[in-house]
């Protein structure tokens, strides 16, 4: 395992709600300050087996940034004297910045925006960590620098390509660290070394200053010991960049309620490569969610496996080889054999193919999106096994590829997702899982990731600190209003947009209470049913009840036309929610459909 002492003997300062607890890091004096700095070089030296630094500050680097701390007040600073350390794909000014490949290296003027405002908040760099070549991996095996080595058993993997940053935070040598996610490095290493993991939304985090992997994909990712201290982080780190033309303003997303509902892919689709320890520990996963209140819903996870696919298999391999075009066309014998193996045949792809890909990948996203009118959120295991990294140098790329069974098509999906440790295997590997939403809802799954993992009972990192205690239960959700639709509006056809496009979510397929009579409406298209109340002669109608915010309600009832309307509707389960109705008088024209029992089946039978 790693160093149980951590805490204490380094300051390793815990960061709540914003601000700091005062650990032995802050010290009112410089002097202090490099007292600890030298205590944490000697402790980095200590573990100089495990590969964790292509670069570690000296003191003469380090000095000024301390010193730009004095004379300031802490409480103005949120994150004042603690240290981070940065994947070495990130530029640090005055530092060389290698991706993993020597004679890549370059010295950057200025850091990227991230780290500027990472020291700007008072955080101090404390050194460049190793990672997978280029980023293309997620094993922390493809480094001339050495394989970085699992901070539990130093004889797996750490993951990648993130895999010094994770390492260095787990053994306590950071605070908290920086690292890069375009296909799971930033959720892959947490799960291997008992981490949080933030995969945030796809340009929430500026990725100028870092060098592309995939640039329309990147995504800068943030290595916490908790959700509390990822919150923190991400509160500084989150701005937009108008210099990255892939920064997005943060749109408004929905925040954590409670209940909530969760999906978990069907028995089939999940996959753990023999690893009957990480099903069993999946399952718990599963368990404790329910025991927390959630609603577990079964999800068709196909869709995102068939993305996941396109990643390596499809064109945007072209895109790595564009990220380092002239380096790998110039010095290709300077890169890894396995890492030039995997981008350079990207050179060769056909424009036809990406376009192609596009197209696919639109097919897919259109599919894998309705499964958010049903779920919050959906849970995965973050990695299916774990694997020597004897066994990884024996079979790099296929073993490589199981690893990004769950992380391979979040980007391309354009979802936001948090790893979070989830339990221990007997052999005292850690194990994780990830949860994941529509993009802009990092904090709903902070929310719920802690919920998880003060559930769960672990320490934190390589430590013996307990996590700290649960968020308080969110409150019921009292900005959304629950609407009854039979027809139109439900999900597939043709006016669910209408909902969608608010945001909504659909709770639940359900019925109607047996009081209802449903008719199909003269006019259209589109075509419409209306539903009429019928205490004598009524009878239960299919129907799906949505969850859209308060606030759109009124826009949206602005444009029903008469004879429809909104009132309020029974459900067979005795609850009334409001709900499509009809006027009376529209029957009279109308062809009544009660027999088929619902809106859909109407349907089938006019296309037969």
């Amino acid at each position: 395992g790693g160093d149980q002492d951590h805490i204490g003997a380094l300051g390793h300062s815990r960061i709540v709600k914003g601000k700091l607890a005062h650990h032995l890091w802050r010290k009112p004096d410089a002097v202090a300050d490099l007292e600890v700095e030298q205590a944490r070089r000697e402790r980095a030296a200590r573990h100089e087996a495990d590969n964790i630094w292509i670069q570690l500050l000296g003191e003469a680097e380090t000095t000024p940034w301390l010193d730009a701390l004095a004379g300031q007040d802490p409480m103005t600073l949120p994150l004042y004297g603690i240290p981070f350390a940065i994947k070495d794909n990130i530029d640090l000014a005055g530092i060389p910045t290698t991706a993993g490949c020597a004679a890549f290296s370059y010295t950057p003027d200025e850091s990227a925006f991230v780290v500027e405002r990472l020291i700007a908040a008072g955080a101090v760099p404390v050194g460049k960590t190793n990672l997978d070549q280029f980023a293309t991996g997620l094993v922390g095996t493809r480094s001339p620098w050495g394989a970085t080595r699992n901070a539990f058993n130093p004889e797996y993997i750490s993951g990648g390509s993130s895999s010094g940053s994770a390492v260095a935070l787990t053994h306590g040598l950071a605070s908290f660290t920086l690292g890069t996610d375009t296909a799971g490095s930033g959720r892959i290493p947490a799960a291997f070394n008992n981490l949080v993991g933030i995969k945030p939304s796809r340009g929430l985090l500026s990725t100028r200053g870092v060098v592309p992997a995939c640039r329309s994909l990147d995504c800068v990712s943030v290595f916490t010991l908790d959700c509390d201290d990822a919150a923190a982080v991400m509160d500084v780190v989150t701005g937009f960049d108008a210099q990255d033309p892939y920064a997005r303003e943060a749109a408004v997303s929905r925040p954590a309620h409670a209940p909530f509902r969760f999906g978990v892919p069907q028995d089939r689709q999940l996959e753990f490569f023999g690893d009957e320890q990480a099903a069993a520990l999946f399952r718990q996963s599963v368990e404790r969610l329910r025991g927390l209140g959630g609603e577990l819903a079964t999800i068709d996870f196909g869709p995102f496996l068939d993305a996941a696919r396109l990643l390596y298999e499809g064109p945007w391999v072209a895109e790595r080889y564009a990220a380092i075009e002239s380096f790998i066309e110039s010095q290709p014998e300077d890169m890894l054999p396995v890492t030039r193996g995997i981008i350079e045949p990207g050179g060769t792809l056909r424009s036809v193919d990406a376009f192609k890909a596009q197209y696919r990948l639109q097919s897919l996203k259109r599919q894998a999106d309705t499964t958010w009118h049903d779920v919050d959120f959906i849970l995965t295991p973050t990695a299916g096994t774990i694997y020597s990294i004897d066994a990884v140098n024996a079979d790099p790329v296929r073993l490589n590829s199981n690893l990004g069974y769950y992380t391979n098509f979040m980007n391309l999906l354009d979802c936001a997702a948090v790893a979070v440790p989830a339990g221990w295997r007997d052999s005292g590997l850690p194990f994780g899982v990830t949860l994941f939403a529509p993009a802009f809802h990092d904090a709903a799954l902070m929310h719920y990731a802690a919920l998880l993992h003060h559930a769960c009972g672990l320490t934190l990192g390589a430590t013996t600190g307990p996590v700290p205690a649960a968020p308080a239960p969110a409150e019921p959700d009292t900005d959304t209003v629950r609407l009854m639709v039979c027809g139109a509006h439900m999900q597939g056809l043709p006016l669910n947009h209408q909902l969608t496009e608010l945001g909504a979510r659909r709770v639940a397929a359900t019925r109607t209470a047996s009081r209802y009579r449903l008719y199909a409406l003269a006019g259209g298209p589109p075509y419409r049913p209306g539903l009429v109340r019928d205490e004598a002669h009524g009878a239960a109608i299919d129907a799906e009840v949505w969850e859209l915010p308060l606030a759109g309600l009124g826009g949206f009832m602005t444009g029903i036309p008469a004879p429809l309307g909104i009132g309020t509707v029974e459900l067979e389960n005795g609850e009334w929610c409001k709900g499509f109705i009809c006027e009376p008088c529209a029957i009279e024209t109308a062809q009544e459909i009660t027999a088929f029992g619902g809106w859909r089946q109407f349907l089938a039978s006019e296309d037969t």
